[in-house]
């Protein structure tokens, strides 16, 4: 029996709990399998104890523990990560996390400062077993020029190990400039990337967002927007998004993120929006950690309220509308989210809990989906996430063997298999970043 730190490439993963919703099916069941990977690629799936006599291959007992695609995390901010030591939130909103990276961005953004705080993220999320990441990128000139060639420069030295993708990010003063909207769309298009920005509460909303989605359709760009990132009823731009989208005529793929003022929407409203969504076949993305961390928080100087809401959206409800539905980890220690570590099984852990889509769990199972093969799908990345034959052994091997057991504990002991072969799980010391959180 091999131990699970050696398995190198070729191996026989003997006795695996393998849920249907990694193999692109959506029963809901859990299989008993063997899994025989040989140089590097998934050669069969088959029912436990078929594999046994291959004995050419090395055995590794799962015991009955999970086995699950290497995950997608499809919404980050590789760019702001880590700066919490030395720009924090004053106060916990959402207007406060935007002004306190404004400040840091301006201050200390160079290639070299933004190069190791994505590099230290991309470690932590490799060691966690996610293989493909989108990020958004803040764009607004003069940034963009020093972001965008960083991110391609990344994006080479990861390849192989992380797939990434990026996203031009900027507010809805430069998506209604037409002229700075261009140049943005252009740098992004120059790298292989797509269009973006963030419309929530603004008075010309409508127009903001109807302008993202023609510049995107003028520059042969997918679209990923930050949209209704607000607890304000009144903030309705996925509506206006849906719209742009359908009476354009708009053909590139189309990501909402957040999207959070829709769980606090008039009920007629918000079951036309869906409709809408699901007509415009723009995939939702919740960010459920951060959105929880920003939403419904007591404004500064006041006196210390609980939050009266989850601050995430209508998941459950989207999803049963046939509207795609991904989760993923959105920021990590920077002042729109103090905490994380782009480790996605926390947060498809805390988003069964926030969002509770954990009853009944058969149908519980197929969420999965939400941070594997749907992200991946809606991104258009090489890899699948899907545990196929033929496909790469990108995998995530774990001791727990069901679903409660899987969430009850964080899987610190889990073993990341990339190509076949078991990777250097520990993860970088914050203590390697210390010397830019110094005063500047």
């Amino acid at each position: 029996m091999q131990d699970r730190h050696s398995i190198d490439g070729s191996v026989l993963l003997g006795n695996a709990s393998l849920p249907d919703a990694a193999t692109g099916e959506r029963s809901g069941a859990v299989s008993r399998v063997d899994i025989t990977i040989r140089s590097g690629r998934i050669e069969s799936v088959a029912p436990a104890g078929s594999g046994l006599g291959d004995d050419d291959l090395p055995l590794h007992d799962c015991d009955g523990g999970l086995v699950l695609p290497a995950f997608v995390d499809m919404h980050t901010h590789l760019d702001k990560g880590h700066v919490w030591p030395r720009q924090a939130n004053p106060d916990g909103t959402w207007l406060g996390a935007l002004l306190a990276v404004k400040a840091d961005r301006e201050a200390n953004w160079s290639s070299v400062d933004a190069q190791r705080r994505m590099d230290f993220s991309l470690r932590c999320a490799f060691a966690y077993g996610t293989a493909a990441i989108r990020t958004h990128l803040d764009s607004a000139p003069p940034q963009h020029d020093i972001s965008w060639p960083l991110f391609a420069a990344m994006r080479e030295r990861w390849a192989g190990r992380i797939e990434l993708q990026a996203v031009a990010l900027v507010g809805p003063d430069h998506l209604l400039d037409p002229a700075v909207l261009d140049e943005v769309a252009r740098m992004a298009a120059a790298h292989g990337g797509l269009l973006g920005g963030s419309v929530a509460v603004h008075d010309r909303a409508p127009e903001a967002v109807r302008a993202a989605v023609e510049t995107a359709g003028r520059h042969g760009l997918d679209l990923d927007l930050h949209i209704d990132e607000s607890g304000d009823p009144e903030a309705r731009s996925l509506r206006a998004l849906a719209e742009a989208v359908i009476e354009t005529g708009y053909a590139g793929r189309v990501t909402a993120g957040h999207c959070c003022s829709l769980a606090i929407q008039d009920e007629g409203f918000v079951r036309d929006t869906i409709a809408r969504v699901a007509e415009a076949g723009i995939t939702i993305v919740s960010l459920p950690m951060c959105n929880m961390y920003l939403q419904d928080r007591a404004p500064a100087g006041g006196p210390a309220r609980t939050p009266r809401w989850r601050g995430v959206t209508l998941v459950n409800e989207l999803k049963a509308a046939g509207v795609a539905v991904a989760l993923a980890s959105d920021n990590t220690r920077d002042p729109f989210y103090a905490y994380g570590d782009l480790d996605m099984l926390e947060v498809f852990r805390e988003s069964a809990r926030i969002a509770q889509f954990d009853h009944p769990v058969a149908d519980a199972w197929d969420w999965l989906r939400a941070v594997t093969a749907l992200p991946a799908a809606t991104c258009g990345f090489d890899y699948q996430a899907r545990i196929t034959p033929g496909a790469s052994a990108d995998l995530v091997l774990f001791g727990a063997r069901t679903w409660h057991e899987l969430m009850a504990r964080p899987q610190g002991e889990r073993t990341v298999l990339r190509a076949g072969r078991a990777i250097d799980t520990t993860l970088p010391d914050y203590r390697e970043l210390d010397d830019l959180m110094q005063d500047r």
